[in-house]
């Protein structure tokens, strides 16, 4: 069972301003600009209207990630973000380029701590051979040919098309190019509720002929709070990402090495339980029912989650640590010390879906949907990586919703 959107009926007064559009789509983030454009380049008569709660696109998990573009060998084959990720790379890389938005292509090494991890590492080989990713499986030696500070046990995979970008500029520019489009970009215009094909938000109501719930945290889910340290080592103190292999039961890639666009390196995220959806920092935007909702939530996690949520929730709490997080990414590189990572980073957010029927966390992207509306859900990494042919496959479905 998954909690979609709300559904009211508007009141005599917002009637009286009633917009319309062909097309609503909810949430400015990459994914929904990305389908908003999708549907104005197959519809070039629609009309498009955008609406963001917040007073800029991107203002979430959008604008808050890692900016890593993945390649795509992490992912079982049979996902839809196997499907995507090469796809989206390959996209989204050429659009950077062609809007002049600086790429890091720097690459990814994904190390083993032991002899345990081997197994892994050959799995994710064996996926990425299968998704027809470009990967090089290492040598020790041939790992520090690259990143001369990499630890790893005996072996390593490099992936060369990894690269990292600034994810604010991409959303800054998808959204100027949207607007060039012809689609209608309504910020600080919150969703409140919906009857049928009309919308009531905090401005206005809005008759749509087709709604895209493409909201994020509120789409619906759970979220989990991504913490970065930032180095004050010059730029190109260490030239690539270094992941570790990561537990394949889970959607979580662990504590590792990203080298910004700009050549800093930073180590995280962590993928700590937020109390409430849009807990980044502190008390100052607490949501009280959402943190009650969340609570009990938790409480029914530590007790019948399929998965180990309590071993899960309480080492990504060890996190909040500075000598943790240093601790854990001096297992991937030499010379980390903690005395280079004072600066805690913009905290992201990962609206990590959960099964609350089932217990468990969904690990692909989920659409569920009729011939009115279409709720994309559990959007996350590599959701922005994908974000150009994901928009394309559900457009795909809301064509052959509504014939």
């Amino acid at each position: 069972m998954r909690t979609l959107c709300s559904f009211t009926t508007p009141t005599a007064s917002t009637a009286q301003h009633m917009q319309t559009c062909d097309f609503l789509v909810i949430g400015g983030g990459v994914i929904g600009l990305s389908i908003a454009r999708e549907l104005r380049r197959r519809r070039m008569d629609a009309q498009v209207l955008l609406i963001e709660k917040e007073a800029s696109c991107g203002a979430h998990a959008s604008g808050r990630n890692s900016g890593v573009l993945h390649a795509g060998f992490y992912y079982s084959p049979d996902s839809l973000k196997a499907k995507f990720t090469r796809l989206g790379n390959e996209r989204l890389t050429v659009y950077c380029e062609e809007k002049r938005i600086p790429l890091n292509k720097c690459g990814k090494l994904v190390v083993a701590k032991d002899a345990a991890d081997l197994p892994s590492l050959d799995e994710l080989f064996r996926r990425g051979q299968i998704n027809g990713i470009e990967l090089q499986a290492l040598t020790e030696a041939e790992a520090k040919s690259i990143e001369p500070r990499v630890k790893t046990y005996q072996r390593a995979l490099f992936s060369p098309r990894t690269s990292t970008v600034s994810p604010l500029q991409v959303v800054n520019a998808m959204q100027e190019d949207a607007l060039r489009e012809g689609i209608q970009i309504r910020c600080g215009t919150a969703y409140r509720g919906r009857a049928n094909r009309n919308v009531r938000t905090n401005q206005d109501s809005i008759e749509a002929g087709y709604i895209v719930n493409a909201a994020g945290l509120y789409a619906d889910k759970i979220a989990m709070k991504g913490l970065y340290l930032y180095s004050d080592e010059p730029p190109g103190a260490i030239r690539t990402n270094i992941y570790p292999v990561p537990d394949l039961r889970n959607p979580f890639l662990g504590v590792h090495f990203t080298i910004t666009a700009d050549g800093k390196a930073k180590i995280g995220p962590t993928a700590i339980p937020a109390l409430w959806r849009e807990n980044y920092e502190g008390l100052g935007n607490v949501n009280f029912r959402e943190l009650v909702e969340v609570a009990s939530r938790g409480f029914g996690l530590l007790t019948g989650a399929g998965f180990d949520f309590r071993r899960l929730a309480m080492e990504e709490i060890s996190k909040y640590s500075r000598s943790k997080m240093v601790s854990l990414a001096s297992v991937l590189a030499e010379g980390v010390v903690e005395r280079h990572y004072r600066t805690w980073g913009r905290p992201g957010i990962r609206a990590q879906l959960l099964d609350i029927t089932k217990k468990k966390l969904e690990m692909d992207f989920v659409l569920e949907g009729d011939d009115r509306s279409m709720h994309v859900l559990n959007a996350v990494s590599p959701a922005f990586t994908c974000s150009i042919p994901f928009a394309s496959y559900v457009c795909d479905r809301i064509d052959k919703a509504i014939g």
